[in-house]
């Protein structure tokens, strides 16, 4: 990683994925089971359920720090077609990965997708999107009809005020006292404006 202006220049993309899964992992902390909580069992932000579908059979409490990065890569990263927003733009691309674990994958790329949607100006700078919570080939052309529009910054800066935006009111519409302040303080606002001059080193 070196610095380039203000922002920093991950050498790869797999760098730049690593640091937004241990920023992750940091904010989820270990083994939990709240009753509160509908996931269940949790450790490392990775839930039974998502554990389980990846072929994970021990006990959660056990869960290898390991295994659950594994997990976040091909769950949270490469099958929801993050990784393509974290080579455009690592803030988003954090942005999205924190929002997917916290949200829900699709729930996080509708958020982007409507994010960008309202970005358009109803359409004058760009086709508007069907939200359908899956970050493709035309979600990543808005993405950058609209760094092209704003400049790379701007369009970043933009793009997380909107999503954060929509998860607050995602879980103000909850109803969920238990969990409303910690998911305040630490899912709003978690990736700094600043991140947004960051960007991932084009392969050579």
């Amino acid at each position: 990683m070196s610095s380039q202006g203000q922002g920093k220049t991950w050498a790869s993309l797999s760098a730049a994925v690593l640091a937004i899964l241990a920023g992750v992992a940091a904010v989820e902390g270990g083994y939990v089971n709240n009753p509160a909580d509908p996931g269940g069992e949790t450790n490392h932000g990775v839930t039974v359920n998502v554990a389980r579908g990846a072929g994970y059979t021990g006990p959660m409490r056990e869960l290898p720090k390991e295994v659950a990065q594994e997990i976040y890569a091909q769950n949270y990263v490469g099958r929801p077609g993050f990784d393509s927003v974290i080579a455009s733009s690592p803030a988003v691309g954090a942005k999205l990965v924190d929002a997917g674990v916290n949200a829900g994958t699709a729930r996080a790329a509708r958020w982007f997708q409507q994010s960008l949607n309202h970005l358009s100006r109803g359409g004058a700078d760009y086709p508007v999107l069907a939200v359908d919570g899956q970050v493709g080939r035309q979600t990543i052309a808005a993405y950058q009809a609209l760094e092209r529009k704003r400049g790379r910054v701007k369009a970043c800066e933009l793009t997380l005020k909107l999503m954060d935006a929509q998860q607050g009111t995602h879980y103000m519409s909850l109803g969920n006292p238990t969990f409303i302040v910690g998911w305040t303080d630490n899912r709003l606002g978690n990736v700094p404006l600043a991140r947004c001059a960051d960007s991932v080193k084009a392969p050579t």
